[in-house]
């Protein structure tokens, strides 16, 4: 099986931390950052278990195998 590295966002929400893969929009949560990091790699592995077995992983492959990826933060107002 290939490993691919991807981008973990996780953020604290109403008492439990969320995180959010945005390469596949994938998310999940838990108790603790460390938590939510795991539930994310679960959920997208069985993600991408589901799309191999729907014969929808080359939708997807671009967002596992580019070589360049970005990440920022920044403020807008609202």
């Amino acid at each position: 099986m290939k490993k691919f590295s991807l981008t973990a966002t996780i953020w604290s929400e109403e008492g439990v931390y969320v995180s959010k893969c945005p390469e596949l929009s994938v998310a999940s949560c838990g108790d603790t950052p460390e938590e939510a990091l795991s539930n994310l790699k679960e959920a997208v592995e069985l993600y991408l278990d589901n799309a191999r077995v729907l014969g929808l992983i080359t939708d997807v492959k671009t967002a596992l195998t580019s070589p360049h990826k970005f990440t920022s933060a920044f403020e807008v107002a609202a």
